[in-house]
């Protein structure tokens, strides 16, 4: 008898000294399911060595994630870029063998991942929105109002940054994805906004500026953004978001979008002293030094995600 307690106790002594070296071993940043990162409007994946993540990546790799970043119509409609997403996610779970993968999308990027989520969450376990235009920015209705279709403004806005979306295509190696500027800037609008989430509510807080459900579907569902235009003096883009600031009539903001409709599921934060490009560490890296780094807060996302077995 005392034997076999002998080695029950053994047993149980090499058990606990065992387990926590396991979970020790285990990265930091390192999930379950591969991380896919889903740019914003005139964004890209990389142009040359300058990524529209900058830094985050491999931030996130670092510490044993698996992280893809992916590549849609610098300006498109959200159901377009959502179909373009949803064919680069089959890619990666097919090169992973992966069953789900962890979606990641900023501003645009954040109804994008919404999209596949909810036509195919079987392939999802989770959308993340970071500064996402959930319900519409006010910068877009302003510019839905200006150039109205068939205008003379309109002609010209579009002819511009139809270009300059097929450009930063062209430079980031896929010249072949096609652009819609006006298709982008309705998708993005507050009545554009409506029409997409009543096809594709999952998250989508039902009050205005509450939390919505943070599982649809067995999909999880987060947000979070920056709540300040102006963070760094030495950020070039800052002053022109402090403008676009003023579209969103006092309410807080991050320059592009408001912190209202940045909301999703689970509102992990919405007041980051971050302005919309501060969210994904531009430009260049040139960010508040006042609050934490934003490849800090993807980098403890990965290990929230993780702790929940995704």
């Amino acid at each position: 008898m005392k034997t076999q307690l002998r080695k029950w106790l053994s047993a149980a002594l090499i058990a606990i000294c065992i387990l926590p070296a396991q979970s020790w071993a285990v990265g930091y940043t390192q999930t379950k399911y591969p991380i896919v990162l889903v740019h914003g409007l005139f964004g890209f994946d990389n142009i040359g060595p300058f990524g529209y993540w900058y830094g985050i990546p491999s931030a996130l790799t670092a510490d044993g994630a698996k992280v893809y970043v992916t590549q849609v119509s610098a300006s498109n409609s959200t159901e377009v870029r959502g179909e373009q997403l949803l064919t680069q996610v089959k890619q990666i779970l097919a090169a992973t063998g992966a069953g789900k993968v962890n979606l990641i999308g900023h501003s645009h990027g954040g109804p994008t991942a919404r999209y596949v989520a909810s036509v195919r969450p079987d392939l999802v376990a989770s959308v993340t929105s970071v500064g996402g235009v959930n319900k519409g920015s006010a910068v877009a209705d302003i510019l839905v109002h200006v150039a109205p279709p068939g205008s003379l403004s309109n002609a010209v806005l579009t002819s511009v940054t139809n270009a300059l979306s097929s450009l930063i295509n062209w430079l980031s190696g896929n010249p072949n994805l096609p652009q819609n500027s006006w298709a982008a800037a309705m998708s993005l609008s507050t009545a554009g906004s409506a029409k997409f989430n009543a096809a594709h509510p999952e998250g989508v807080p039902t009050t205005a500026c509450g939390e919505g459900a943070y599982q649809v579907n067995g999909v999880r569902y987060f947000s979070w953004s920056g709540g300040s235009s102006y963070t760094n003096v030495l950020d070039v883009v800052d002053p022109w978001l402090l403008l676009t600031s003023a579209a969103f009539a006092g309410a807080q903001n991050d320059g592009l979008v408001s912190s209202c409709s940045s909301h999703l599921g689970k509102v992990i934060r919405d007041n980051y002293g971050m302005n919309h490009l501060d969210e994904v560490n531009q430009t260049a890296g040139i960010v508040n030094l006042f609050e934490t780094n934003p490849k800090t807060i993807y980098r403890q996302h990965a290990n929230r995600l993780q702790s929940l077995g995704l």
